[in-house]
């Protein structure tokens, strides 16, 4: 601890006071901002984001699905450069149209990017993907060699 505190006896201890504390300190050494309650009120921060993905295996190929609700076709690249395969993007925050009061805005907005080094037998020259309905699939096909081969053995 860096800093003397003074003890005040008429004071009661708050243990929510000292878990705020230590959330901030360990958001400061993470360098996230902390989310602040204000007299008893919610205060949220809502940190960068990126989509959420999942990745399966079959003998032919591997599949990573992206969700990307509400992000257009148009603004998702996907790159493929020294074994490294990269999502990135944007979601654009909606405009604030007259007559709409926002009660709260919890959902991230801005650019995005997520890199996936790419598995040893896969085949990164024959990534194809496809977008639909805010999901992105990436089907990332195994190399010929990595495929398992069967060789018949003759006995004489």
């Amino acid at each position: 601890m860096s800093a003397l505190t003074r003890w005040e006896p008429t004071t009661r201890w708050n243990p929510f006071k000292d878990l705020e504390e230590m959330e901030h300190r360990l958001s400061t050494y993470f360098g996230r901002p902390a989310a602040r309650t204000e007299a008893g009120k919610e205060a949220m921060t809502v940190a960068e984001w990126s989509p959420l993905v999942d990745i399966t295996e079959d003998e032919k190929e591997y599949l990573i699905k992206a969700d990307l609700p509400e992000v257009k076709k148009e603004d998702v690249k996907l790159t493929v450069q020294d074994d490294v395969m990269s999502i990135s993007g944007e979601r654009k925050y909606e405009k604030e149209e007259k007559g709409k009061k926002y009660h709260r805005i919890e959902r991230a907005y801005g650019s995005f990017m997520r890199s996936f080094t790419l598995p040893e037998d896969a085949d990164g020259s024959k990534v194809s993907a496809e977008y639909k309905e805010g999901v992105l699939k990436v089907h990332l096909p195994k190399s010929e060699k990595a495929k398992p081969k069967s060789i018949e053995v003759k006995v004489s």
